[in-house]
């Protein structure tokens, strides 16, 4: 009774599609869930986002939650997500794709989260990093340990928007520190981030982290862009 008193003085709203929340829902309301596109690319070993990474470097899966369509709800979302200060986003993402892949028994071949890191001017700037809630919330379901201070980014690079693959990759290359050898050596890692579209960041992080002399290593991100 006093929530929903609460609710009435103070309406919550849908991040997707704007509309009022009723009492038992957060963040996104229950029609904008149920119209999500997801991939469903954790049930195809051979999916696009494995597909991405053929040739360039060595990935044991290939994961991505939802589709990123161009004016959807998903570019919405993320646009709250790392421009509108709603990190919960991230979070709840991680906690229902974590779901999804648990129940494919994906937490049995992973022993280690890492959430792709922002350069430290980028991260004070935003005050944190859109990809940490996203590692955080699988760690939750998975059961699987994250750590965000494994990876460091040492050269801040420029935006990707509008720039081709190997405009991408020149961008990317040779960014990125190990700070922890210890949690990368023979282990089974898994790399988020919250977009992929060529996949370069990810290829770059990849390769620092088989430098690291990682076992195997596989991504997984909130989106693909289509």
């Amino acid at each position: 009774m006093l929530k929903d008193f609460f609710s009435l003085l103070f309406p919550r709203y849908c991040l997707s599609c704007d509309g009022p929340l009723v009492s038992e829902e957060e963040t996104i309301c229950t029609n904008c869930i149920y119209e999500l596109p997801k991939t469903n690319y954790h049930l195809e070993p051979n999916n696009p986002v494995m597909g991405k990474f053929y040739g360039l470097i060595k990935i044991k899966h290939a994961f991505a939650y939802l589709k990123f369509v161009k004016n959807g709800k998903v570019q919405k979302l993320l646009h709250q997500l790392k421009y509108g200060n709603h990190p919960e986003i991230a979070l709840l993402f991680g906690r229902w794709f974590g779901q999804e892949l648990k129940d494919q028994h994906f937490h049995q071949e992973i022993d280690l989260i890492i959430p792709i890191p922002l350069h430290r001017s980028r991260l004070r700037q935003r005050g944190y990093n859109q990809s940490d809630p996203f590692a955080q919330g699988l760690s939750e379901i998975l059961g699987i340990p994250w750590d965000a201070e494994v990876l460091q980014r040492v050269i801040k690079s420029q935006t990707q928007t509008l720039k081709g693959r190997e405009e991408r990759w020149r961008n990317v290359s040779n960014i990125f520190n190990i700070n922890k050898p210890n949690q990368v050596q023979g282990k089974k890692l898994l790399l988020v981030d919250d977009v992929i579209t060529t996949g370069s960041t990810l290829e770059s992080c990849g390769n620092t982290l088989y430098q690291g002399e990682c076992q195997e290593l596989s991504v997984c991100t909130i989106a693909v862009s289509q």
